[in-house]
C-alpha cells in the first residue's frame, strides 16, 4: 500500500471482509477514472494551427521538403488545421515552398519581423529595422571587413554569392522565374539603403566561418540600442549538390532585428486575428530563433537536430529534419 497509513476500524454491523473488499473496489475503479480522465484531458485539446520554421526544421539538409512531410501536412490542412510557416527568410523565398505544402494563408518572414497575408497579398502586421539602425549596422560591418547581406520584404542586398547567399542562389536554379528570390549584388550597400525608397528592411544577417572573428563581431552588434541580435552557438550546415556531386556550405551566423522581434510575437497577433488560444498551437523548430514559439505554444516540438539548448525546453522531440521529423510530428501529435 506503499505510503498511505491503512488502519481498520471496527464497525458495529459492517463485516471486516466486506468493508476490505469495498475499499479495494474502490481503489480500483478510482485507478481506472483517473485513467479513463486522463485520455479524456488529452483528447479534449484540438489543436488548429500548427506553425513551422523552415530550414533545418521542414526542408531536409538539402533544401527539399520530403513527400512523408508533405502528406502530413496534407493530412492536417484536410482536418482544418491551419499551417503556418515562420522563417527568418523573407516573404518571397517563403513563398514558392508555401505553395508546394498548400499552406498559403499566412507566412511569417524575417524572424516575426512581418505577418504577409498570401491571399490578399499584403503585410498585416511589422516590425521593421529603421534605416538609421540598418546604416549603423552596415558601418560596423564595413568597417570590420564582415560579410552581411540586407533583407527587405522583397530583395536580398549582398556584395557576393557567399555562405546563406550561395543556399538561396542555388535554390534558385530549381525555381521558375517568378518564384526566384531576388538577390542584388551590391558594390556601395550603405549608399543603397540611403537611397532605397522603402521602409521594409526585416533584419540583417552577419556571416563568417572563424568562430573567433565572429564573437568578436558579435560582441560589437550587441552594444547596439534597440535591436535584438540573435545568439546562435553552433555552425549552419547546409548541403549544395551540383551533378553528383554535394558540397558543405559551413558558417557562424548571427541575425539582427527590430527589439522585440521574435516568431512568438507575430504568432501571437496571428492567433488573435484568427481567434485561436494558444493551447489550440503546436510549433515545431530547430533553432534558437524558434525558442520563444516553442516555449509559449501550446505544445512546442523539436526535430531531432535541434541544439541542446532547444531540447531542453521542447514539450515533445521528434526524429530530425532529414528523418521527417515534420510528419512525425504532425501525425502522433495533431492528427
Amino acid at each position: 500500500w506503499g505510503q498511505t497509513p491503512f488502519v481498520l476500524i471496527k464497525t458495529k454491523g459492517v463485516c471486516p471482509h466486506s468493508f476490505l473488499t469495498f475499499y479495494f473496489k474502490n481503489i480500483e475503479n478510482k485507478s481506472a477514472n483517473d485513467i479513463i480522465n486522463k485520455k479524456t484531458e488529452d483528447k479534449i485539446i484540438m489543436y488548429k494551427l500548427i506553425a513551422m520554421d523552415i530550414d533545418g526544421t521542414l526542408l531536409n539538409s538539402y533544401g527539399e521538403v520530403s513527400l512523408k512531410n508533405k502528406e502530413a501536412i496534407e493530412m492536417a490542412l484536410q482536418k482544418n488545421i491551419e499551417v503556418v510557416l515562420t522563417s527568418g527568410r523573407m516573404p518571397k523565398a517563403i513563398l514558392p515552398i508555401a505553395n508546394e505544402i498548400k499552406a498559403d494563408k499566412y507566412i511569417i518572414s524575417g524572424n516575426g519581423a512581418a505577418i504577409y497575408d498570401v491571399q490578399n497579398d499584403k503585410i498585416i502586421y511589422n516590425s521593421y529595422l529603421t534605416k538609421k539602425k540598418v546604416l549603423e549596422i552596415i558601418d560596423i560591418c564595413e568597417k570590420n571587413s564582415m560579410f552581411y547581406n540586407v533583407y527587405t520584404n522583397d530583395v536580398i542586398l549582398t556584395k557576393s554569392l557567399s555562405y546563406n547567399i550561395l543556399f538561396y542562389h542555388n535554390e534558385n536554379k530549381r525555381n521558375p522565374e517568378d518564384k526566384k528570390i531576388k538577390i542584388n549584388i551590391v558594390d556601395d550597400i550603405y549608399k543603397y539603403v540611403e537611397e532605397y525608397g522603402k521602409e521594409d528592411f526585416l533584419k540583417v544577417t552577419i556571416c563568417d566561418n572563424d568562430k573567433f572573428v565572429f564573437r568578436s563581431i558579435m560582441n560589437k552588434m550587441k552594444n547596439i540600442k534597440n535591436v535584438d541580435v540573435l545568439e546562435v552557438a553552433h555552425m549552419s550546415r547546409k548541403i549544395i549538390r551540383h551533378g553528383s556531386e554535394e558540397h558543405e556550405i559551413a558558417y557562424y551566423y548571427t541575425e539582427i532585428t527590430n527589439r522585440n522581434v521574435n516568431k512568438w510575437t507575430a504568432l501571437e497577433m496571428l492567433l488573435k486575428k484568427l481567434e485561436i488560444k494558444k493551447e489550440e498551437l503546436i510549433t515545431i523548430g530547430d533553432n534558437v530563433n524558434d525558442k520563444e514559439m516553442i516555449e509559449n505554444a501550446g505544445l512546442g516540438i523539436v526535430t531531432g537536430n535541434a541544439s541542446p539548448e532547444m531540447k531542453k525546453i521542447a514539450n515533445k522531440i521528434v526524429s530530425s529534419n532529414n528523418e521527417n521529423g515534420v510528419a512525425e510530428a504532425i501525425i502522433k501529435y495533431a492528427l
